[in-house]
């Protein structure tokens, strides 16, 4: 009964342990990104919290400015729905609307059309583009950033005047057509709070192009309490408008596109993520090193290999390199036969006396053979690998 030998089987597909290996650098990479977006969305998650709510103690909350109207007799009512701000607008109140972007071209319609009627004082915390056409028509807002941060009144509103220098350089800058308009704190030539007069009821708009005098943190600092309390203060009623995204008298809400709902900086985030992607591409793509042995599990003839390293050299034509490689071996082969040591049969000083004296020929053909320039094209490519194995046929005949 004979047996068979039975090969341990051989595979080239990467092990378990090759493939945690590879991958395992890019698994610690991500890991890090995660936990470290983790630790900033924890750290920054209360930064915010409460911004501009009369209810919240938190730095950007508001609690302090509803607190000290209170001791002056002011009361502060919190609404969230544009028709709760529309049906609580009057001649006694101010209107506070605390982001004015958020809402829609209709709801800016609606609110102004309400707050002009009312004959009350609207106050409008960093409006922009987008809604200060329609909440404070002929007001333009100036893109440009405010370096000075504390600034002083520089007109004769008498709130700006009594409260002296106040906080509102670092939001917006406006300008605008209204002959009548107060342009209070300037900057660069431009206020950061504008007073506007209406002609009809007796009402006013106010434009605040910062929100910071507003904030628990920073009310204590130069004029912000004084200049808050005037602004909001001046009627006994204070109503405090937060507008929210799910305000259902936003009717045009449903035709916003996908792209109407990504924040303003989505596209630079994007970019961010495509180059650091191609950044990640560049480091863990091939890249040609030093050849590394390994035993191969099938055996290959010589002669395969040789020729597959020719169609190599042919297809990059790499002349030189072909040329080098026949010199090389041709001159480790002569060496021996000529009485050098092979460490010196690439120094022409050894070699070619060597072989003059061997052949008796010409020292400066040996030299332009062995170390000459390589060949121009395949023909002399071909005619040189000819001579070498003339000369070495030449120098091994007894």
């Amino acid at each position: 009964m004979t047996t068979e030998a039975t090969l341990p089987a051989t595979s080239t597909a990467p092990t378990a342990r090759q493939t945690w290996t590879r991958t395992r650098g890019i698994l610690l990479a991500l890991l890090l990104l995660v936990a470290a977006a983790v630790a900033i969305a924890a750290l920054r998650s209360g930064d915010r919290h409460g911004r501009l709510d009369p209810r919240s103690t938190d730095p950007y909350g508001s609690h302090a400015v509803a607190a000290l109207l209170a001791d002056h007799g002011v009361s502060t009512r919190v609404v969230t729905t544009l028709g709760e701000a529309r049906a609580a607008a009057g001649p006694d109140t101010t209107l506070l609307v605390a982001v004015p972007d958020l809402l829609t071209q209709d709801q800016q319609s609606r609110l102004h059309t309400a707050a002009t009627a009312s004959g009350g004082r609207t106050v409008l915390v960093a409006p922009d583009v987008p809604s200060l056409g329609r909440l404070a028509p002929g007001v333009r807002a100036d893109p440009a950033p405010s370096f000075d941060t504390t600034l002083s009144p520089g007109c004769d509103l008498p709130a700006a005047r009594r409260a002296g220098t106040a906080e509102t350089g670092d939001g917006i800058r406006y300008s605008t057509t209204a002959r009548d308009a107060d342009s209070c704190y300037p900057s660069g030539g431009l206020p950061t709070l504008l007073r506007l007069p209406q002609s009809t009821q007796g009402g006013d708009t106010v434009v605040l192009g910062s929100p910071g005098i507003l904030y628990n943190d920073r009310l204590d600092q130069q004029g912000n309490a004084s200049l808050a309390l005037q602004l909001l203060g001046s009627r006994p009623h204070l109503v405090w408008y937060l507008p929210s995204l799910s305000d259902a008298s936003a009717p045009d809400t449903g035709r916003r596109s996908f792209f109407d709902l990504l924040p303003s900086g989505w596209l630079w985030g994007t970019l961010q993520l495509f180059v650091a992607a191609a950044l990640a591409a560049l480091w863990r793509a091939r890249r040609l090193g030093p050849l590394v042995p390994e035993k191969l599990p099938v055996a290959i003839r010589a002669s395969e290999t040789v020729e597959g390293r020719a169609r190599l050299y042919r297809k990059a034509n790499a002349r030189d390199r072909a040329a080098t490689a026949l010199r090389s071996t041709t001159r480790t082969r002569l060496a021996p036969l000529v009485g050098i040591p092979v460490t010196q049969a690439h120094a022409p000083e050894a070699l070619l006396p060597a072989l003059s004296a061997h052949l008796h020929g010409d020292g400066q053909s040996l030299h332009d053979l062995l170390f000459g320039p390589p060949p121009g094209d395949d023909a002399a490519l071909v005619s040189l690998a000819d001579r070498l194995d003339a000369l070495e046929r030449e120098v091994r005949r007894p």
